[in-house]
């Protein structure tokens, strides 16, 4: 049997799909209409797999739809696809292109199909972006405010610190209400937070930006962070390993849990200072302890047991 790839470029307006082998092509709306159309093109043919890349909102209504039909859908780095289409040496950069790039891509790397995020997660990740966002806001006021002296400006920005912590307490209870509601959640929450160093804050910020977690080995999920350190060598020739790539906010919301992990877990702390003492710089022993930590959390979650001195 023809194994069948689609490819889909999605903007904002239109979906661009290529099929392989065959080579067919269309364009339809990014609209309820045009994915229902698109749905009809498909056909009752099997279809392998169906890889897009993702584009924020607009690609959500796609992936929900398709994922309701039933099709194994595979959401592909930008960064990734990019390259594949510099490999294949193809300079032309339209819409119908780029479909049948991720549809090639698909097919000569066999990507496998991913799991796609609940709805519940969805509004949970936006959540979460949301507050790191206002976060950002707030830190930025604050350093405005070193340098203003008219009284209006004071004020006015006074007034914008206001707003900003209301509407971070606001977001804290959206958030806890949200991961109460359901029972999954909740019980991956009460891990997480049986972990020294994960708060209530953290462990929203793992759930939303790495669901996979318990589900994935521990090279995956420190890969998945981008915390998977990168050999470099060639012939006689040794390279500093460096970590590259994955999920940048997923390594933000690691970075103080492990600092705090390494005052009050004992494991973590003899890490840092194994590392430190071998003369490695602060920076190379902090990453070693939020890889070790991201990957306690995956354990811990596939397990389903909260974390305890006696068996860490």
């Amino acid at each position: 049997m023809t194994e069948v790839t689609i490819g889909i470029d999605v903007s904002k307006d239109s979906l661009d799909v290529h099929r392989l082998p065959t080579g067919e092509e269309e364009a339809f709306a990014n609209t309820k209409a045009g994915l229902m159309a698109l749905i009809r093109w498909l056909g009752t043919d099997p279809v392998l797999r169906i890889v897009f890349e993702p584009t924020g909102r607009y690609h959500r209504d796609l992936e929900r739809r398709l994922a309701a039909a039933g099709y194994a859908l595979v959401k592909v780095n930008p960064r990734q696809a990019k390259r594949f289409c510099e490999a294949l040496g193809v300079r032309a950069k339209t819409d119908r292109a780029d479909a049948a790039m991720l549809a090639r891509m698909g097919a000569a790397l066999a990507l496998d199909p991913q799991p796609v995020r609940s709805e519940i997660l969805n509004e949970l990740n936006e959540l979460v972006t949301a507050r790191r966002a206002l976060i950002k806001d707030r830190t930025a006021a604050k350093n405005r405010a070193k340098g203003l002296r008219l009284a209006l400006l004071r004020r006015q920005n006074a007034n914008r610190l206001a707003r900003i912590e209301a509407d971070l307490a606001a977001i804290g209870k959206a958030i806890a209400i949200l991961i109460a509601s359901d029972p999954a959640l909740a019980g991956k929450q009460t891990i997480l937070l049986s972990i020294p160093g994960i708060s209530d804050v953290t462990a929203a910020a793992l759930l939303a930006q790495a669901p996979e977690l318990g589900d994935l080995d521990q090279r995956q999920i420190a890969a998945l962070a981008g915390l998977a350190p990168i050999t470099r060598q060639s012939g006689n020739w040794r390279g500093q390993s460096f970590i590259r790539g994955g999920r940048a906010h997923l390594r933000e919301a690691l970075y103080m849990p492990a600092l705090t992990a390494i005052r009050l877990n004992p494991d973590f702390k003899r890490i840092y200072a194994r590392l430190t003492d071998s003369g490695k710089p602060a920076k190379v022993a902090i990453t070693a302890v939020m890889r070790k930590l991201v990957i306690l959390a995956n354990a811990l979650l596939r397990d389903k047991r909260n974390w305890s001195p006696e068996a860490p």
